[in-house]
């Protein structure tokens, strides 16, 4: 409780003016990042008690709830003689597709039409809605219009694998097609996160280097598409390797992985709504309708908010609207009031501040803290506060915050407050877990190495995964009027009127890195 989480989201966390990413990283961008979580990790509760954080009376004027009560991370003993007790997660952590196919068996037969292998969606392309309002589909929980959005999309895509299996393979049965169309979405999802999204994230061509190499690997797409996977990882790139690779460890996903995924930063304080009805303007830019407040787009409200607004709307509005800064005084207001919600999607009676609860969470699961978690990945800890910023504001709260102890320095604070590499909206620290995980969630997985094959995932299935290479190829099969009308970037996680990547004559893997 040192210093006291209220106070560190209060003085170092609470946005005091939005700050975003210019034209690198846009609201469906965001949106991917809390997708994937909802695909990866949710710690499960102890629900038999509570937890509650009071307002220090230095902030409580400042803080829009006096108290807030949750429930604590259930711990369980691991057995091990290092790390005695850990948190089990309700999500699986593999690259399953769980957000919108579900973590377990009753969410897994509510999602399903069972007909054709199919998922169940709604006629105008949003989540279908059960008797409650609640929406259907792998993980509904805490979420937002964002996240819904993606969802209705890949099931779309979904759907639209098992038609041509069925059409391929006419003597495939439901639970076949729905099988294989699975798996053939969850190498989509993944393959679009490890060569799409992560390059906008870290916009280099190192890095767009490195990505593509994690998965085609140093020989390229083209020469793997000819003759398949030749050679270990580094030539051959992981997906596609003889066997699962684990390190002796096995496959999880980490605290630390938690902890440098506590993006809630990306968003901003409402959604700019634009008029889709008319032509667009310069740069494929439509014109402002109107502002949506966020918290009109979350949760059940959000759901009701998004049936008005309807999928395309939604859509481009995100993609033409940039997506807020990982920096310090960035976290939505919005946020520290929040309803949160019970794993099957209903409202708590509760309200949270998730500022301070992040905080909270991290000391609570034992993450080490921002200098020795520096430590324990082989970089340089800082001495003094001038060592993690030039900001002389922020250096003066943080001694008001911490004192001169910079051993206190809370991880998120510490990523929020780290000067980032040039190109990067990440910094240096969380990029450090972000690549260790990227490629271990590929090479430890048997469908993406050993398995990654046309016996396993049908010729035509592998087809489909081999010749999608982005979010926008995912869009143009469902909706190709939008990135044709609307769409001026390369990238659909790029805001939509900057202009397109500029040609480069130098193969990639020859351009010298710039500095």
């Amino acid at each position: 409780m040192k210093p006291d989480p209220m106070v560190v989201a209060t003085k170092l966390l609470t946005r005091t003016q939005y700050k975003d990413t210019d034209k690198q990283f846009n609201m469906i961008a965001a949106s991917w990042i809390q997708f994937m979580i909802h695909d990866w990790i949710d710690h499960m509760e102890n629900t038999n008690q509570q937890v509650e954080l009071i307002a220090p009376k230095e902030v409580a004027n400042k803080c829009p709830l006096s108290s807030c009560k949750f429930y604590p991370t259930k711990e369980f003993p691991t057995g091990f003689y290092d790390i005695k007790s850990g948190a089990k997660n309700i999500r699986t952590p593999w690259w399953d597709g769980s957000v919108i196919y579900g973590s377990n068996k009753e969410r897994l037969q509510k999602v399903r039409t069972f007909t054709d292998g199919k998922l169940k969606i709604s006629e105008d392309g949003l989540l279908q809605q059960d008797e409650d309002g609640i929406p259907i589909s792998g993980d509904i929980r805490n979420s937002w219009v964002g996240v819904s959005t993606l969802q209705a999309l890949f099931i779309k895509e979904h759907n639209a694998v098992c038609d041509t299996l069925k059409k391929e393979y006419p003597d495939l049965n439901d639970e076949e097609l729905y099988r294989y169309a699975r798996l053939v979405t969850s190498a989509v999802i993944a393959k679009i996160h490890t060569i799409d999204w992560t390059v906008e994230l870290l916009k280099t061509d190192m890095l767009l280097a490195g990505m593509r190499a994690n998965w085609y690997g140093l020989l390229g797409k083209k020469f793997k598409d000819t003759f398949g996977h030749v050679g270990e990882s580094s030539l051959g790139g992981l997906v596609g390797l003889r066997k699962p690779v684990n390190h002796g460890v096995p496959y999880s996903l980490t605290e630390e992985f938690t902890s440098v995924y506590r993006l809630h930063q990306l968003l901003p304080d409402s959604i700019h709504l634009r008029n889709i009805n008319v032509a667009p303007g310069p740069n494929k830019s439509p014109p402002l309708l109107e502002e949506v407040p966020m918290p009109d787009l979350i949760g059940h409200k959000g759901e009701k908010t998004l049936s008005q607004i309807g999928f395309t709307r939604q859509f481009v509005s995100m993609g033409h609207q940039a997506c807020g800064a990982l920096e310090l005084w960035n976290y939505p207001s919005w946020l520290r009031d929040l309803v949160a919600q019970d794993v099957d999607g209903k409202d708590r009676p509760d309200h949270v501040d998730l500022a301070a609860l992040e905080i909270y969470r991290d000391r609570e699961r034992k993450v080490a803290r921002y200098n020795q978690f520096r430590r324990a990945l082989l970089l340089i800890p800082i001495s003094k506060w001038e060592d993690l910023t030039e900001d002389k504001n922020a250096i003066e709260v943080l001694k008001d915050v911490y004192g001169d102890d910079v051993e206190e320095l809370d991880l998120m604070v510490g990523l929020m407050a780290e000067k980032k590499i040039k190109g990067f909206a990440i910094s240096e620290t969380a990029f450090i877990v972000f690549l260790l995980m990227a490629t271990r969630r590929l090479e430890a997985d048997r469908f993406f190495t050993s398995e990654f094959n046309e016996e396993t995932y049908t010729k035509k299935g592998f087809e489909w995964v081999n010749t999608t290479e982005s979010l926008k190829d995912v869009l143009d099969r469902h909706y190709p009027e939008i990135s044709k009308k609307w769409m001026n970037s390369t990238s659909a996680f790029s805001v939509w009127d900057s202009p397109p990547n500029a040609p480069n004559p130098i193969p990639l893997y020859l351009r010298f890195p710039s500095s």
